[in-house]
């Protein structure tokens, strides 16, 4: 009884947690930024190293991820006002949009002010 219950506690010591979605920010004349946001409560910023993130923040990108999801079909037109360029990972599939198409999507919206506030803070670049 004892050994199966050491083989039951020892079952879930290599587990990962999903990553929720992977977004990648391009535009003219700017240094591309990389965020990996995982389920974990953690981002890996252009590669780096995991970070934590806030409660506040996971909570975030997990409505993200989920909202994301739905996303994955659509097709969003680059217009000549279009300064940064989207290219967003979830679990259902890969999507990219140009940031004019914040204003259509509350989704898209919210994606930029997440990359914008993780890039602050807990990756540490400027945005």
């Amino acid at each position: 009884m004892a050994a199966a219950g050491l083989m039951l506690g020892g079952c879930g010591l290599n587990v990962q947690s999903p990553d929720l979605f992977k977004v990648t920010r391009s535009g003219a004349g700017v240094r591309p930024l990389t965020l990996l946001v995982n389920d974990a409560g953690t981002i890996s910023c252009d590669g780096g190293k995991a970070k934590p993130i806030s409660d506040p923040q996971l909570l975030q990108a997990r409505d993200l991820a989920n909202n994301l999801n739905q996303d994955v079909k659509l097709r969003f037109a680059r217009s000549a006002r279009s300064v940064f360029t989207y290219a967003v990972q979830v679990p259902k599939g890969t999507f990219s949009f140009p940031d004019t198409a914040a204003s259509a999507r509350k989704e898209l919206s919210q994606l930029e002010l997440f990359v914008l506030q993780a890039a602050a803070n807990p990756c540490g670049i400027g945005s």
